[in-house]
């Protein structure tokens, strides 16, 4: 399998889905403004939001469309392919776009969406995708195998809590998109090292579709991806990780895809920690998250995505360098992005004191 990865054919196919996901979604976004407008998927001005009139939300069926086509028609040239687990991934990615899409119209409750999120994790799970095994780096690279009610459980609550993670820091233009386009390639490059190549071809649709977004979404943003894009990409973030690191292999640990994911992870956390110090209903928005934050200290908009960018990609390059067995340097990286986070996320203007 890892052979058919290097072979020059398989890496032609992963360049294919990569560029094709990010012409039709290009190309595509244009008419889910369209769309937008049409069905009344508008965002409006908010005391917490970025913005100061009007935007279309919606673009995420662009990326949808991107990923999904790319999907349905590369897959089956790949080694490995099976239509139930793919078929289960599609079909799940498209509930929960179809969910946030009548939620970026009508403002759907948070129960109700989190129950389409449980449904749609089911249909994946019970695909045959789930997390079997993990590796802690604790018991020493030893794979510790779960069982069946257990990974249920556990993967579950992987795909869940993801998809709420990336959804809840698209808060700024081009971020939720350019973050994601991130731990997608990361997981890109850990799935070669695991020798999935279903989960190669996920993962460079998935990037493929994102860049193809971030033209119309990036500072000053044209559109928005809403929850039509942000729960989808979270979603298949979460789903593709499992595929390609989860799946028994006995090297990656569990504690790398928490790396690659680091920013939406430990913002959410974050805002789950604030919310209840201050007793406040957990699934209620607030202007606590880190680009929040930054932006209360000055930055404008594209300095304060390109800095979470940033802080984005050096957890993923401290995941690959777990996987790569370089743990001193990874240690090291990662005490220097957990300082730079907390930095960020408590340091307060002088004004603001």
């Amino acid at each position: 399998m890892q052979q058919f990865l290097m072979e020059p054919k398989a890496t032609v196919l992963y360049i294919v889905a990569f560029v094709f996901a990010f012409l039709i979604t290009l190309i595509t976004t244009p008419f889910s403004k369209k769309l937008a407008y049409k069905v009344g998927a508008i965002d409006k001005p908010k005391a917490r939001g970025m913005h100061t009139k009007p935007m279309p939300l919606a673009g995420g069926t662009a990326i949808v469309l991107g990923f999904t086509i790319t999907v349905l028609t590369l897959t089956p040239m790949v080694e490995g392919f099976h239509w139930q687990e793919v078929g289960g991934i599609l079909l799940g990615g498209l509930f929960i776009a179809i969910v946030g899409f009548f939620d970026d119209i009508y403002n759907l409750s948070a129960k109700f969406k989190l129950c389409m999120q449980i449904l749609a994790s089911l249909i994946v799970i019970f695909s045959g995708i789930r997390v079997d095994v993990i590796t802690w780096p604790l018991l020493f690279g030893q794979t510790v195998p779960l069982p069946q009610h257990v990974s249920l459980i556990v993967s579950l609550l992987w795909m869940v809590g993801i998809t709420n993670a990336v959804n809840l820091i698209d808060g700024l233009d081009g971020l939720a998109a350019g973050v994601s386009s991130i731990a997608a390639l990361c997981f890109m490059f850990l799935s070669i090292m695991t020798g999935n190549p279903v989960a190669v071809l996920l993962t460079a649709s998935l990037a493929g579709a994102c860049m193809g977004f971030l033209p119309h979404n990036f500072n000053p943003a044209t559109i928005f991806m809403g929850d039509t894009g942000s729960t989808f990409l979270g979603f298949i973030l979460a789903v593709s990780s499992i595929e390609g690191l989860f799946k028994g292999y006995t090297v990656i640990t569990v504690v790398v895809a928490v790396l690659i994911l680091g920013l939406p992870i430990f913002d959410t956390t974050f805002a789950i920690i604030r919310r209840i110090l201050k007793r406040q209903p957990v699934m209620q928005a607030d202007r606590g998250h880190l680009h929040h934050r930054l932006m209360d200290k000055g930055y404008s908009q594209k300095k304060a995505v390109l800095t979470l960018y940033g802080i984005s990609g050096g957890f993923g390059i401290t995941g690959i360098l777990i996987a790569s067995q370089d743990i001193q340097f990874a240690i090291g990286l990662l005490g220097f992005m957990i300082a730079l986070i907390i930095f960020s996320y408590y340091r307060q203007n002088h004004t603001n004191s």
